[in-house]
């Protein structure tokens, strides 16, 4: 209805009805609102004056046009409503579809490893676009998982177009505490290590590495024997010396084939003779002084032995992993056994065995001239899970001489498939350890308590807060010289709760407290403190 408003002599001596006056005229319209009536009305004071029967006709009117308007809100309320309730099940429909797909290395839907991220959905046109993170480029599934979820979502009735995206996460590494800063971004750091000389390590950790690259990973080598490095001829870059960054002082790596370099060799002094607490100096200069950038994979190729260059390399790099390198004969696997154990101590996984010149074949036939059983007897005595056997091939050992590896410049061999193997094998088993580290110990604010699953354990066990505070040995915890207690039981609140939790490599977390202190938990301490027994059911939220 519209309404024209009377002059201002009606409003002060209204008539005696609204219908004798022409100044009001009304007209039906459907498409248009009635509540301007009744605005216009009480505005000018009209109502007030009008007749009886008129309020009457008014009140009327104006209740019926109010049930208009609420029921045109409740149903543009309900078509929102509606339109997000539509949104939000075309959403579910995706995810559960790719809840299907399953990480091989987890045993977890990709929906539930975070890796699903920057979904969106066109219903009108019926298309899913979405990008799957993958925890490192070199992922030997991802082509799978791409397929994958192409067919899954594609499947879905209403959908007509699927566009998915691959990327990888950030290289970071897992450790809390303050890295130097060549190394702060790098995800993953591989030893490659044999203790023992003369065994291949070196072929194995240059072709390890360019299969990595090869892999879609970015990749770093450090050439860690300072008395002996292999890398300058296993290799052929064009830049064979390193520079100095004049404004940071920091080493700018050499280059080869997309991998960065960086050996004692290429320092233009040939090889070291120096005593040992320089060539540690070396090294650690050398490794974390790099500008090594963003890296999936740092592989180490490490000196032979286990005294105090190699412990260097394991404190100050924090290391996620170790590939041994070995031969056939007895005598190799005696110094290999001591490796394994100085990398059991430092808490870093040996994730397996490659048994160099295991065999050759000629005339139809495979000849051990070494013997037999070195590698298969690491696996079986240290539980190391890959084993890997490298033929003695003269093509092998002429492409560590002329600067190219073998995985470069014979892709298609059977040496380079075992390599493949290998470096499926690191990626997966690198997967595992930083997912098992990212999760090892949790909070849980419902039952507040400190959840504990130490890796490669199958066990999981609660501790207090509080208890785990007050067993701090650290300095400020407990006097090192007469081991008194410092902290007193009544120092630690009962309700203390954590601030923060994060991973120190392999073999520990650092938990921030309230009061700012920073607590260093190696498992081995939080397997022996006292656990919860009584533990309180779960909330019916979290049922």
């Amino acid at each position: 209805m519209y309404v024209k408003a009377p002059p201002l002599v009606y409003l002060l001596h209204p008539p005696q009805s609204l219908g004798d006056h022409p100044s009001f005229v009304f007209q039906s319209r459907r498409r248009r609102s009635n509540c301007c009536i009744t605005t216009l009305l009480l505005s000018h004071k009209l109502f007030l004056h009008s007749q009886s029967s008129t309020r009457t006709r008014i009140l009327k009117r104006v209740s019926q046009n109010l049930s208009v308007t609420k029921a045109v809100s409740a149903q543009a309320a309900s078509s929102s409503s509606t339109g997000e309730s539509v949104a939000k099940t075309l959403e579910r429909d995706v995810l559960k579809a790719l809840s299907q797909i399953i990480d091989p290395d987890f045993g977890t839907d990709i929906v539930s490893c975070g890796f699903v991220k920057d979904l969106g959905i066109d219903e009108a046109l019926g298309e899913v676009s979405f990008r799957l993170e993958l925890t490192t480029p070199a992922c030997p599934v991802k082509d799978m998982f791409e397929n994958r979820a192409n067919e899954v979502v594609a499947a879905l009735p209403w959908v007509k177009k699927v566009n998915v995206t691959m990327s990888a996460q950030p290289a970071k590494p897992i450790f809390a505490g303050q890295l130097p800063f060549g190394l702060s971004r790098i995800s993953n750091i591989i030893a490659v290590s044999s203790c023992k000389g003369g065994v291949g390590k070196s072929t194995v950790a240059v072709n390890l590495a360019y299969t990595l690259a090869g892999m879609g990973a970015r990749v770093g080598i450090f050439d860690a024997d300072v008395y002996g490095p292999s890398l300058p001829t296993m290799v052929n870059p064009e830049s064979r010396i390193l520079e100095m960054n004049p404004e940071t002082k920091t080493i700018i790596p050499t280059e080869y084939i997309g991998v960065k370099l960086v050996s004692f060799g290429f320092a233009g002094q040939g090889r070291a003779i120096m005593r040992g607490p320089m060539v540690s100096g070396v090294i650690n200069q050398l490794l974390t002084t790099a500008e090594w950038g963003e890296l999936d994979y740092l592989v180490i190729d490490m000196p032979p032995g286990t005294g105090d260059i190699q412990l260097t390399l394991c404190q100050v790099a924090p290391l996620t992993a170790a590939v041994i390198v070995t031969t056939p004969q007895k005598l190799a696997f005696i110094d290999v056994a001591k490796g394994v154990r100085m990398f059991s101590k430092l808490k870093v996984p040996c994730v397996a065995v490659v048994e160099n010149m295991s065999h050759f074949d000629a005339d139809g036939k495979r000849y051990y001239p070494f013997g037999k059983g070195s590698g298969s007897e690491v696996v079986k005595q240290f539980g190391i899970p890959h084993l890997f056997e490298l033929p003695i091939r003269p093509t092998l050992s002429a492409s560590g001489d002329s600067g190219t590896p073998e995985v470069v410049s014979d892709p298609l061999s059977d040496v380079a498939r075992t390599f493949q193997d290998l470096g499926v094998c690191v990626v997966q088993q690198c997967a595992k350890i930083r997912q098992q580290v990212s999760t090892a110990v949790t909070y849980d604010k419902y039952l507040k308590a400190i959840r504990v699953k130490v890796p490669n354990s199958d066990e999981e066990f609660l501790l207090h807060p509080a208890t785990v505070r007050r067993n701090d040995r650290s300095a400020q915890s407990v006097d090192e010289w007469t081991g008194e207690q410092k902290v007193q039981f009544g120092d630690v609140a009962e309700d203390i709760e954590p601030e923060d939790i994060r991973p120190m490599g392999n073999y520990a977390v650092s938990i921030t407290w309230p009061d700012g202190f920073s607590q260093i938990a190696p498992y081995d301490q939080l397997e022996t403190i006292e656990r919860l027994v009584d533990v309180p059911p779960l909330s019916p939220v979290e049922v």
